[in-house]
C-alpha cells in the first residue's frame, strides 16, 4: 500500500489525525482576512467585464498578419480612443476587441485599421456585440446562481439539518467570495466562459462539503447516550476520515484545470481558457479549504450550542478532568458506547500514538459492546 493510502487508513481509524475543530478560530480569521482582501480588491479595481457585458466591437484580421499585437493594440486605441485588447490566435490572426463602441464608431475603426495594417477592408472581419446581450447572460447568471443556493439549502435542510445546510451556503458564499475577488485582483477578463466556471465550481464545493456532514452525521446517532466523546470530537474524527479523499478528488481535478490555466492560458496565450480556467481553479482549491475548514468546524459550533450537547460536552470534560485527577486512567464501564460509533473509532488526535497496539486495546476507544 502507499504511503498516502496508509495514512489514509490511519487516519480513518483515529490512529493519527490533525485537531481541525479545536483551532477553528484561526481558520475563521484567516478566511475572514482572505474574504476582506477579496471584498476590498473587488471594491477598489473592479471586475475587468469582457465585450460580451459592455457591448462593442470585434475585428479578426486574416491568417498571418505581420502587425505584432503591440502594435495592432496601439493603432486600435489610436481609432477608437478607448482600451483595446488583442490576441494572436494559432493561425497566425489578430483579434482585437474594442468595447463601448457604436455601429458607426466601429466602420470608422475597421477603415484606420485597414490603413494601418496594410490589410484591404474586405478582409477584416468585424462583429458588433450589444449590451444588451450581456445583461441577459448576467440576468441569467444571477438567476441561476439564486435558484442552486436555495436548492442546495432546501435539500441539506431536508437530507441532513438546518444547521449544516447554514454551514454549506457560508462555505459557498466563501467561495463564491474569493474567486471573484482574485478575478478583480488579478485584472483577467470576465466573459461568459466565467460564469460558466463560477457556476462549475459550486458542485465540487458541495461535493466535498456533502461528503464530510455524512460521515458526521452517520456517527453522531445517539452520540448523547455515551460521555466519551463530545460533537467535536466527533465532527473533527470525521474531517480527518475523509480527509485523503477530499485531497485526492481536489488535486485530481486541480490538475487539468491547471494545465489549461498556465499552459493553455499562459504559454499559448489562449484567450477565453484563461477567463474559464482561473475560476475553476481558485473556486476548486477554495471549495476544499472550506469545506475542512469552514463547513464543518461551523457545524460543530453551531450544534454545541443546543443544551443536550452542550450538556453532553460539560460530562465529557468533567470525566477527562477526573480521570485525569486520579492518574490518566479512565474508567471503563461497559455502558459508554453508542451506535454512531465502529468499535475501532478514537477521536483524532495531533501525532500517532506512541504506545503498542497491544498495549493500548481498548483504550482511547468505545468498549465495542453494542447496544
Amino acid at each position: 500500500m502507499s504511503k498516502l493510502g496508509t495514512l489514509g487508513a490511519r487516519l480513518h481509524r483515529g490512529e493519527v489525525g490533525y485537531d481541525f475543530v479545536k483551532n477553528r478560530k484561526i481558520w475563521y480569521g484567516l478566511s475572514i482576512l482572505i474574504t476582506i482582501t477579496a471584498i476590498v480588491g473587488l471594491a477598489v479595481r473592479g471586475l475587468n467585464m469582457g465585450i460580451e457585458f459592455q457591448g462593442g466591437a470585434v475585428f479578426n484580421t486574416p491568417k498571418n498578419t505581420s502587425a505584432s499585437v503591440s502594435q495592432a493594440e496601439t493603432y486600435a486605441e489610436e481609432a477608437s480612443g478607448h482600451d483595446a485588447i488583442v490576441q494572436k490566435l494559432g493561425d497566425g490572426s489578430l483579434r482585437i476587441q474594442v468595447a463601448g463602441i457604436d455601429t458607426g464608431a466601429a466602420d470608422k475603426i475597421k477603415d484606420k485599421l485597414s490603413d494601418d495594417l496594410k490589410i484591404d477592408k474586405e478582409q477584416i472581419n468585424a462583429e458588433l456585440v450589444g449590451p444588451s446581450w450581456g445583461d441577459q447572460i448576467a440576468g441569467k447568471a444571477w438567476q441561476g446562481l439564486g435558484i442552486f443556493l436555495v436548492l442546495v439549502v432546501l435539500y441539506l435542510a431536508i437530507a441532513f439539518e438546518w444547521r449544516m445546510a447554514l454551514a454549506a451556503f457560508v462555505a459557498l458564499i466563501h467561495d463564491i467570495t474569493i474567486t471573484v475577488g482574485i478575478y478583480a485582483l488579478v485584472g483577467f477578463e470576465v466573459t461568459p466562459g466565467t460564469v460558466i466556471g463560477l457556476l462549475t465550481i459550486l458542485g465540487y464545493s458541495l461535493y466535498d462539503t456533502v461528503v464530510v456532514f455524512d460521515s458526521l452525521k452517520e456517527q453522531t446517532k445517539d452520540i448523547t447516550k455515551q460521555t466519551r466523546w463530545t460533537y467535536s470530537d466527533v465532527a473533527n474524527r470525521s474531517i480527518n476520515s475523509t480527509l485523503v479523499r477530499s485531497i485526492n478528488t481536489t488535486v485530481v481535478a486541480l490538475l487539468p484545470v491547471a494545465g489549461l490555466l498556465f499552459i493553455g492560458g499562459g504559454v499559448l496565450g489562449a484567450g477565453m481558457l484563461n477567463d474559464i480556467s482561473l475560476s475553476l481553479f481558485v473556486g476548486l482549491a477554495a471549495g476544499a479549504y472550506s469545506s475542512i475548514f469552514i463547513a464543518t468546524p461551523l457545524v460543530a459550533d453551531l450544534k454545541e450550542r443546543e443544551p443536550q450537547l452542550k450538556a453532553l460536552r460539560k460530562r465529557v470534560l468533567a470525566k477527562r478532568a477526573q480521570s485525569g485527577a486520579q492518574g490518566g486512567t479512565e474508567p471503563q464501564g461497559t455502558d459508554e458506547s453508542y451506535d454512531g460509533e465502529p468499535e475501532d473509532a478514537a477521536p483524532a488526535v495531533v501525532g500517532p500514538r506512541n504506545q503498542p497496539a497491544s498495549r493500548t486495546r481498548g483504550r482511547g476507544r468505545p468498549s465495542g459492546k453494542r447496544r
